[in-house]
Formats: C-alpha cells, structure tokens, sequence
C-alpha cells in the first residue's frame, strides 16, 4: 500500500520502517549516556537529562536517518543483495555519524561527553541490523499488501499480471480479474473471477479496498452504476494509468492517452514551484561550487598532464534544454579529442574506448558532470530534471517515440529520477525506458522530490551505480 505525501507516493511499509529506524535512533542517544556516564549523569551539567538531551537526540535520528535515505535504504527499488545491502548500511551509518560528530564538535552547545556519539551509532547499527532483518522477512508478506481486483481481463488488464519487479508489486495483491466483456482472456483464465451478482458485493465478499479499471474499451458497456456504487461504498476506483504511476515510479508509454495527461494531476509549473526550484539551484549550486573547487583544479591538471598543457579541458556540447532551446553543456573532457574526427554524432558505450584514462576515473565519480554547475548558475540547466540530449539524437527520437518532447517542458538537470531508477543506456529502446520516468518526474515535480533525488545521488556519486 502507497499513500501520498506532498505529491510523492510513499511505500506505507518504507514509512514505517524509516519511523522505526528514527525511533532507534532517538533512544540510542539516550541509552549511550546512560552506558557512558551512568550514575555519574550530573557530572555532564546538563539539570535535566531529558530535556537537555532530546533535541540532540532528535538530531542524531533525523542525521542518521536522512544519511540512510540517502543511500537508497529507503526505496522500495533498492534491488542490492545482502553484501550490497550490508555495504549501504555501513558507509551510510559512518557517514551519518562523521556529520553529528563534526556537529557536536563544532557547536560547543551541543556537546553530550566524548564517546557519547560513537556509543550511540553502535547501537544504531545494530538496531538497524535487527530492524532490516524483520523487514525482510514480513514486508512481502500479504498483510502488508493492499487487495486489488481489477475490472478487465483484456491486454490493458495484461499490464498488471505482468509486472515482474519486486518492487513493483511489493505494494499490493491482484486477487483476481473481472473480465468486462465476454471473450476477454489476456490474463490467466484461473485468476478470472465470475462477480455472481454486484462489484459493489463482490469487494465486500474478497476484503477489497481498490477498485483499478482496466478495461480494453471504455465506449462499450462501461458500468458506470456499478463503479459509482462501489466508490460511494467506500472502495477506491482507481484508473489503469494511475494505479500503474503510483506502482512503478513511471508512465506506461504503451497505455498513455491525451486525456489522461490533460485532466489528471500533476504537470504543475506554477509560480511557486518555479521560484522554488531556482533557489534551490542557485543555493545547492554555490554550496557544491565551493567544496568541489579543490577537486576541480586537481582535475583540471589531471587532464592537462595526460593530453598537454595545451589539450583543452573542458568539453562544450549542443544539447537541448527548456522548450527546445539550444544550449552548450559543459563538462570536463573524459575523451580523446577526435573522439567524432568524422562530425557524426555517436552515443556514449560503456566501457569506450574514446575515453582517456583520467576520463575513465572522473566518469566514475561523476567528476566530468561538475563543470554543469555554471550552466545551473547561468539558468540553462537545474540541478534535477531530465538528461540534456544532443539535439540530432532528440530530432530522431521524437518521431518514433510518441511524447518525448514533452520532456522539454522543464529544464534539464544534471541528475534526475530516470537515472536513479535505471540503468545505464545508449540505445533507442533504452531512450524509451528512460522517457517514462522522465515524464513521471515532468508529471510530480515537486521541491520535496527534487530534494530526495538529490539525497538519492549521493549513492550514484559514492557507490557508482545509476546512470553515465
């Protein structure tokens, strides 16, 4: 089950085991000074050992916990096994434990005796440990689901019975279909369900709280009596593209229509968020210029060691940023300058061989991306949105993939949803994948998702997955 926090769906069991990890957190500060100080509590000065120390003990869960959010701990599409897991959980917790040290070291007010932090953050790995090992075994149980039944056993009822990723049917369990006209049999015939009377009683009889109508054609026999029964019942109705959104964390290309994209929510560029995301950029922007910079200049003399001190640096390309405008990106150059000795645009491989070897390294660390920073201050890029593409690839694209345009309704970002939730690619079947979770971001922008894509990328920077 999913619900919906500022615009953003938010797994019910991720929420829970995020509040649980919180709650931990918060009593593993209490249960260190208790361990490091016992009896001797008053020699800390502090009147009143709760009062003076909950709003350190708050900081430290919501440091520890944005640290594991960060890593991707929290998303349900965390698809690392338990080595990978394991590795996550430790680098995010140390991270996590270095910022409240730095913290409690640098504000004197906030000082709790030494060895208070260290103790606190041992207890949180083990509570942590303990509290994911549970998950794992109780979050794909069926109590944790929400029942569907799905109105239609046609191709468009098909998207659901297929859907393959965990992650994506962690949330819910389909207990069977209603086929909405005769002769519909897309889906297996032993999970289509005879309703033996009203949907309205059918839901009462199977313990169904959703209602996702999937049917091929609405313009025959839509049972518009029957869906309004079960609404004013008490069961949600919910559409096949929405229900699919909510689910995967994409738009279905193959199931789009106009209508859906016209009157439902989302694709919202109101003054407000506008303004929003340019402080954001702007802010996040100057922040990261200035811890980059240092890395910055050794990368500079990387490049120029390897190809001579007269190779050019940085990498100017024609991309296509907001509402088609042209612009040129910027990057460290991680290829060999004749890299299209033959003017043909060419999509980057992995494992290149144009690349040059410091290319390779600042590849690797995202390093070659730091340069887009002016291109955020000059307000051509945002720091989240969509990959610029190259506008011969975008041409080509956008007539033999439906929608891809309107992916150029805001501006393009040098991180974004699509390249945390997929995989490296450089092929027009990939460029289709990617899209859908373009429009996804296009669709439910909000400041509160940009700020967790951006928590999300420290993962992609440290740990190397995600997009090139």
């Amino acid at each position: 089950m999913r619900f919906r926090v500022l615009g953003q769906y938010i797994h019910s069991s991720m929420a829970m085991l995020s509040v649980a990890e919180a709650a931990m957190f918060f009593a593993a500060v209490y249960g260190a000074v208790l361990w490091r100080f016992g009896p001797d509590i008053q020699s800390l000065n502090l009147p009143d050992l709760h009062g003076a120390l909950w709003p350190r003990a708050l900081l430290f869960s919501l440091v520890m916990v944005t640290s594991l959010l960060a890593f991707g701990l929290y998303s349900p599409r965390q698809r690392a096994r338990l080595t990978g897991l394991a590795l996550r959980v430790a680098v995010a917790l140390g991270t996590g434990f270095a910022i409240t040290a730095a913290l409690f070291y640098l504000i004197p007010a906030l000082w709790i005796g030494r060895g208070v932090v260290t103790l606190a953050a041992i207890g949180g790995l083990g509570g942590v440990s303990a509290s994911r090992f549970a998950f794992a075994r109780v979050v794909d149980q069926s109590r944790f689901k929400r029942r569907v039944l799905v109105y239609g056993a046609g191709e468009s009822a098909a998207a659901i019975a297929g859907l393959r990723r965990r992650a994506d049917r962690r949330g819910f369990e389909v207990v069977g279909f209603v086929a909405a006209h005769a002769g519909e049999r897309s889906v297996m015939v032993d999970r289509i369900i005879d309703p033996g009377g009203s949907l309205a009683g059918l839901c009462r009889r199977l313990d169904v709280p959703e209602i996702v109508v999937a049917m091929d054609d609405r313009r025959r026999d839509f049972p518009l009596a029957e869906l309004l029964q079960c609404r004013l019942a008490g069961t949600t109705v919910t559409e096949l593209m929405t229900f699919l959104e909510r689910e995967t964390g994409r738009v279905r290309l193959d199931l789009i229509n106009p209508s859906w994209m016209i009157f439902g929510d989302g694709f919202r560029r109101d003054p407000v968020r506008l303004v929003s995301s340019r402080a954001l950029d702007l802010t996040a922007s100057l922040i990261v210029l200035a811890l980059a910079l240092p890395v910055m200049l050794l990368t500079i003399l990387a490049i120029k060691a390897e190809d001579g001190w007269r190779a050019p640096v940085l990498y100017r390309q024609r991309r296509v940023g907001l509402r088609g405008r042209l612009f040129d990106v910027l990057k460290f150059r991680s290829m060999r300058m004749d890299a299209e000795s033959d003017g043909r645009p060419q999509w980057a491989q992995r494992g290149d061989p144009r690349i040059t070897r410091v290319g390779a390294f600042i590849r690797m660390g995202r390093i070659d991306e730091l340069p887009q920073i002016l291109n955020v201050l000059r307000g051509q890029m945002s720091l989240v949105g969509p990959r610029p593409e190259r506008p011969e690839f975008v041409a080509d694209l956008a007539e033999r993939i439906p929608y891809y345009a309107e992916r150029h309704c805001v501006k393009p970002g040098i991180t974004g949803w699509a390249q945390l939730c997929y995989p490296y690619g450089s092929s027009d079947r990939d460029a289709l994948e990617k899209l859908q979770y373009d429009l996804y971001y296009v669709k439910n922008n909000t400041l509160l998702f940009d700020l967790a894509i951006l928590l999300q990328t420290v993962e992609v920077v440290i740990l190397g997955n995600g997009a090139h």
